[in-house]
């Protein structure tokens, strides 16, 4: 196992992976920018390298700086837990050169499915169907009305690129087509400095599930089942579970299965999550993206499968064989996370910066168990400069009605002062019909009206 390694990130992820490392016996070396080189969540670390300014593409994204930093700790692994250099093929390849093992699957891996277009051939060659629409990227206007013609509408453009959100335009007819196409491009461009876009049908009323998967190097993997993401803001998730209320038990243990085979037919390694969306009429899930990483919602699927993914992150990464077997992993019960931001919901979610007066969580409530995943505390502040995230709220009970309810008594007791915050979307999400009776989809926040 190593003995020292380098988080290549910040805030809430930082410190799930330190507690991961720790956990293992390894020294967690962190790397901050000036803009957080006193913040509180930085005591996780042994040590603390300042890369830069607090612009991200000064310090988080400067890969070379983070490789530095890695070396001059004497760090033999690099974890870029998500966001930031988390999917950059380079920074992973870069890292690999200078001796230093990425937390992560091959360069290769991330390169492949870093750009959907070739991410969706590939997962079409090992018997994945994937959403209707183009065949490679729309390289221009004329190529996009094409595709656009032979797909039908409503559609999505989308950043080959992209991820978030960002550089992703829906046209509903073909006169938005043309304006769609310049906004998501230069979007994509400015977001991700690769402006290819490619198109897909746009399923209305689709639902957004997923499937958490670990690989070793030696060809034995397991997936951890699914999480439902479809309570959206603008592509950005505010609510996932575990299990999917869509699917049975049958519909669920065939989904982990099609999805680890085409993971091991491509010889992915590490902790991965191949993104599907259900068709509302058919039932039938088509293959998304890969996300080459750990992601936001792990903790739904730790919770319902008793798998700490980050600590085998690391295992993996060290040349451990995973010796979790297929039949050996069953989901028990019911998980929920609600991401808790600090912006303004009566202002169009706009952020809201600033210190936090009041940080306390109602944990201890029924019927279920409640974590709480944050780098903040009281008298801590709210950078403007990056993400809002202040805390993942996971709950976790026998039952889904269960653990709703143990969701809305700790979001309802929960004090948070300082600053705007989102739990009131959450509650009154976790309130609607829609959403209790498992029927919600992709298309709206059922229960919120702004």
């Amino acid at each position: 196992m190593f003995r020292r390694i380098l988080i290549a990130n910040r805030g809430e992820v930082a410190v799930r992976i330190a507690r991961a490392a720790r956990e293992l016996g390894i020294a967690p070396v962190g790397v901050v920018s000036e803009a957080d080189r006193d913040a509180s969540w930085t005591q996780v670390f042994d040590q603390v390298v300042t890369l830069g300014p607090a612009s991200a593409r000064e310090s988080y994204l400067d890969g070379a700086r983070v490789l530095q930093a890695a070396r001059q700790t004497h760090c033999t692994a690099v974890h870029p837990g998500w966001g930031f250099l988390a999917e950059d093929a380079r920074f992973a390849a870069q890292a690999r050169e200078l001796g230093l093992t990425f937390v992560g699957p091959s360069a290769d891996a991330i390169a492949r499915m870093g750009q959907k277009s070739p991410a969706k051939e590939a997962m079409r060659s090992v018997g994945l169907p994937v959403v209707p629409g183009s065949v490679g990227l729309v390289k221009d206007i004329d190529a996009a009305r094409a595709a656009a013609a032979e797909s039908g509408y409503p559609l999505l453009l989308k950043a080959d690129a992209g991820g978030g959100g960002r550089g992703m335009r829906r046209c509903d007819e073909a006169s938005q087509l043309d304006e769609a196409f310049s906004a998501a491009s230069a979007e994509a461009e400015s977001a991700f400095a690769n402006g290819d876009l490619y198109l897909e049908r746009y399923l209305t009323g689709g639902r957004h599930i997923e499937v958490q998967l670990l690989c070793d190097r030696f060809g034995h993997g397991v997936h951890l089942f699914e999480r439902e993401c479809s309570i959206q803001r603008r592509h950005q998730k505010l609510i996932e579970e575990a299990p999917s209320p869509a699917l049975d038990d049958a519909g669920r243990r065939d989904l982990g299965r099609r999805a680890i085979e085409a993971a091991l037919a491509l010889g992915y390694e590490n902790a991965g999550t191949i993104e599907f969306l259900m068709d509302p009429t058919t039932k039938e899930l088509f293959f998304m993206e890969m996300n080459t990483r750990l992601q936001v919602e792990h903790p739904v699927s730790e919770l319902v499968c008793g798998v700490d993914i980050a600590a085998w992150q690391l295992r993996i990464a060290a040349n451990h064989r995973l010796d979790l077997r297929q039949e050996d992993v069953a989901p028990k019960g019911h998980a929920l996370e609600c991401r808790i931001n600090a912006e303004d919901p009566h202002a169009d979610f706009r952020p809201t910066p600033g210190t936090l007066e009041r940080f306390d969580f109602a944990t201890d409530v029924g019927p279920g168990t409640v974590r709480v995943d944050t780098h903040l505390e009281a008298g801590d502040t709210v950078s403007p400069h990056y993400d809002s995230l202040l805390a993942k709220v996971i709950v976790h009970a026998d039952t889904r009605a269960a653990a709703i309810a143990t969701m809305v008594a700790c979001l309802e007791k929960t004090r948070i002062e300082g600053v705007n915050t989102t739990i009131a979307v959450h509650l009154a999400v976790l309130a609607s019909n829609e959403f209790r009776s498992g029927t919600y989809d992709t298309q709206s926040l059922p229960g919120w009206n702004g």
